[in-house]
């Protein structure tokens, strides 16, 4: 049966259980709703691919609740993404981190003979009720509430509708603003200003550009 519960005292601390017993949870974001897990857990994160039919050679972004527990995860944001994360954290932006060797995240992307070789996507969504989760749950390695190449879901329900009872729960906190997903940049040294854009979403291509050049320094 599917569980979906209002975002309250009561659900969270649901969640926080299902996500320590290796369930996975689907939560509202600041752009669509996603499906979460322990990033550490490749149990939890192959329910994840299984759920969604994802092919297994995509990746899954995780998202925290600050760019200050990067440290704790053994992730560091190389330059320019330090600054461009200042300027878009948090928010709909998502930057690739440089995981290093002692990284616990099961999520870690790695690529022989690349520089570097051990990467992972972060976030921070700009949305209180994902930070309420987060700071209860921990990070949580997520991907859009849907099937593989659907649409995104907007609303618990039409997550469920797209899910079913695959997840553990659904934790409902109204409709989200979507459709637009997060805007990935990757460090690049022979890409345009340093960069390379992965994914232009909800933040355009030219407005993360021009935070590049702009002589005054992010907050």
């Amino acid at each position: 049966m599917v569980r979906i519960m209002p975002i309250d005292e009561t659900s969270l601390a649901v969640a926080a259980d299902t996500i320590r017993s290796g369930g996975i949870v689907v939560l509202p974001t600041d752009t669509v709703y996603g499906v979460a897990c322990d990033p550490r857990n490749r149990d939890a994160v192959a329910r994840i691919f299984a759920a969604k039919h994802r092919p297994a050679a995509k990746t899954l972004q995780v998202l925290f609740s600050s760019v200050d527990e990067l440290a704790d995860y053994a992730l560091e944001l190389p330059v320019p993404l330090d600054r461009l994360s200042r300027a878009f954290l948090p928010g709909a932006f998502s930057p690739i981190c440089i995981a290093r060797d002692d990284c616990p995240l099961v999520t870690v992307r790695t690529v022989a003979n690349a520089h570097p070789s051990r990467t992972q996507g972060i976030r921070v969504p700009d949305s209180e009720d994902t930070l309420r989760i987060l700071r209860v749950t921990g990070p949580l390695a997520a991907s859009s509430a849907n099937l593989s190449g659907g649409e995104s879901a907007q609303t618990a329900r039409q997550a469920a509708d797209a899910l079913g009872d695959s997840v553990d729960l659904y934790l409902d906190g109204g409709p989200t603003p979507g459709p637009l997903s997060s805007t990935v940049v990757a460090s690049d040294v022979h890409g345009r200003d340093g960069i390379a854009i992965l994914r232009e979403g909800v933040i355009d291509q030219r407005t993360i550009r021009q935070a590049l050049h702009d002589p005054t320094p992010a907050a």
